[in-house]
């Protein structure tokens, strides 16, 4: 199994609780700043720093934005939230709102809430790198430029490609900018490809940039004039799949292989040379939450987790933890909605449960004995074996000319 990153298994640890409610302790401040905002901000104050985080992480999304609110000093967690919990707290308030957030975000977080929440499949969505790159405008001045920094380049690339054509100035006299174009500094003139489009979210977005950073702004809009599409696509998936998998997200061919037959006698076998449950090798995050305790359950695979000792119940959560992201690439669901996580985990306590009963009744031992013998993943095949119905629909192929939305005729100097 991948490595896991650290901030990814911590964005995974609300979900791995199953809890749909909101934390007791967070409950009682949120209840008290109906009352008195002070008093529930200085009742958040008594928490240490990690206490805080943990709290904010655990609450719900929908409401953890209001939590994050209440902490006297919100800029010094946000830098630590685990990236998809940054993503999915953006969203739940709404990007257009959710600049006070993105105002303390770190370059990498910026670049993760792209990564995770503005693709289709292999293809970057346009419309939704737009709603992220407004809403990086949404914050101070600083903040703004250092996002758009943060932002690779070839993705900027793509969403404007998607908006305008950019044109240079000449040096003939008798140069006039085509009808309708606008610049931002007398150098670079562009014109909208979409009619009735005034560049109006845009320009400002430019405009930041120029001012905050000329050398990347010329960069910028050289790649625009000479640089090819197909070689910027190419290159952003490419930053991205590396990203990805810094965060314990698999390639799709990779996760697909937990939907892999398996030979039926193969499959009813547990094999004594397996070690599912020794240490892992990746660092330990900040706090970590565990697993269902035996009440809060749901699926035999947690109910028998809770048999085993403290270590084996941690080693059994970070190899839980990747299968549900195998899951969730492999089932395509997407990267950045917070339902994706809870989805990925019940199918995968579903499926590997179905699985765990089947080995514990055929091999006449209990369920706890096969955890201790058969890895997570493994589990998880035998349960597609025993029910292929789980199995995700045929992927959607995306054409290699795949377009954007926008004409491939290249712009340039006029």
């Amino acid at each position: 199994m991948a490595i896991l990153h650290a901030d990814c298994i911590a964005a995974s640890l609300h979900a791995m609780r199953l809890r749909s409610i909101v934390p007791p302790q967070a409950l009682q401040i949120l209840h008290l700043a109906r009352e008195d905002r002070s008093a529930a901000s200085r009742a958040m104050g008594e928490l240490t720093l990690e206490q805080q985080i943990a709290l904010v992480c655990e609450t719900p999304v929908a409401r953890r934005a209001e939590v994050l609110a209440l902490a006297p000093a919100p800029e010094v967690i946000i830098p630590r939230l685990p990236e998809v919990d940054l993503c999915t707290t953006a969203k739940s308030v709404g990007l257009h709102q959710a600049g006070w957030i993105l105002e303390h975000a770190t370059r990498e977080q910026i670049v993760a809430c792209v990564d995770l929440d503005a693709w289709r499949g292999p293809i970057p969505d346009v419309d939704s790198l737009e709603n992220w790159l407004d809403a990086f405008m949404e914050a101070s001045h600083e903040a703004s430029v250092r996002a758009m920094q943060a932002v690779d380049p070839e993705m900027l690339l793509i969403y404007m490609r998607e908006r305008l054509d950019v044109f240079l100035r000449s040096n003939d006299p008798g140069w006039e900018p085509p009808i309708g174009a606008q610049t931002v500094e007398g150098e670079y003139y562009l014109r909208a490809r979409r009619q009735g489009d005034d560049l109006g979210s845009l320009i400002p977005t430019l405009r930041l940039l120029f001012e905050g950073d000329q050398p990347f702004y010329q960069r910028i809009m050289q790649a625009c004039i000479w640089e090819l599409r197909s070689e910027e696509e190419e290159w952003a998936l490419r930053w991205r799949r590396g990203r990805l998998q810094d965060l314990g997200f698999p390639d799709w061919e990779d996760a697909m292989a937990i939907y892999t037959p398996m030979d039926p006698h193969e499959a009813n076998q547990i094999r004594v040379e397996e070690r599912p449950l020794a240490p892992g090798k990746w660092r330990l995050p900040v706090w970590l939450p565990d697993l269902p305790t035996r009440e809060e359950a749901g699926h035999p695979i947690f109910e028998a987790a809770s048999q085993l000792d403290p270590d084996e119940r941690r080693d059994l959560f970070y190899a839980f933890v990747g299968l549900a992201n195998k899951v969730i690439v492999a089932d395509g669901l997407p990267l950045g909605d917070s339902e994706s996580m809870d989805q990925a985990i019940d199918k995968g306590a579903s499926v590997a449960s179905l699985a765990l009963n089947t080995l514990a009744e055929r091999h006449d031992i209990e369920p706890v004995e096969v955890l201790r013998r058969v890895s997570v993943d493994r589990l998880f095949r035998v349960g597609v074996n025993l029910d292929p119905s789980v199995r995700p629909e045929p992927r959607a192929v995306y054409s290699d000319d795949a377009s954007y939305g926008g004409s491939d005729d290249e712009a340039g100097e006029h």
